[in-house]
């Protein structure tokens, strides 16, 4: 049983070569998925992937809509790669989701419930998208939730700022990495 899960959530390198500007990333993630492992708490990575030809993308749905048919996110896609820095070691799991939240069209729930997860630690690219959507459907779900602030990254710096600071204490605990890792 693990009652605690990091979920490392689309940071792909298709998705964070969008977001260069912040070189220490990469690293910080690596400091969480360390304490995670130094503390047996389980991580979990969720990642975006269409089947070939895109048949679970709707032309009515704006975000994915746009990437049908350009062959990223498939399989042989380099963009599809958890960059090796923050790998998967072995016996992690890497779930697949055709949506945004973690959860939608993916096993997610099946894995969290097998395991006795009652607690998800949330990192990820981007803040307004998977971070998001996860966070509000884990906590309809009655997960016990934390936010990793420095370890989610969104295009939008001001949006980026009001869900960590107004938006996210309202269902999670929102702390950053180094307090988190501190407490392991």
């Amino acid at each position: 049983m693990t009652p605690t899960a990091l979920l490392i959530m689309d940071v792909q390198q298709g998705i964070v070569a969008n977001f260069a500007p912040d070189a220490g990333y990469l690293d910080r993630l690596a400091g969480a998925i360390a304490a995670a492992r130094g503390a047996g708490i389980a991580v979990t990575y969720v990642t975006v992937a269409f089947r070939p030809g895109y048949p679970e993308v709707s032309e009515r749905n704006k975000t994915f809509s746009a990437i049908a048919g350009t062959g990223r996110f498939t399989d042989g896609d380099p963009g599809m790669r958890i960059p090796a820095v923050i790998a998967p070691a072995p016996g992690e799991v890497t779930v697949t989701k055709r949506r945004v939240s973690a959860f939608t069209g993916s096993d997610l729930e099946v894995l969290l419930r097998a395991r006795g997860t009652g607690h998800l630690v949330l990192a990820g690219i981007a803040t307004s998208g998977v971070v998001l959507s996860t966070l509000r459907q884990a906590a309809d779900l009655d997960y016990q939730l934390t936010v990793l602030a420095d370890g989610c990254l969104d295009r939008d710096p001001e949006v980026h700022q009001v869900l960590l600071s107004k938006v996210f204490p309202r269902q999670a605990e929102v702390t950053t990495i180094a307090d988190w890792a501190g407490r392991r």
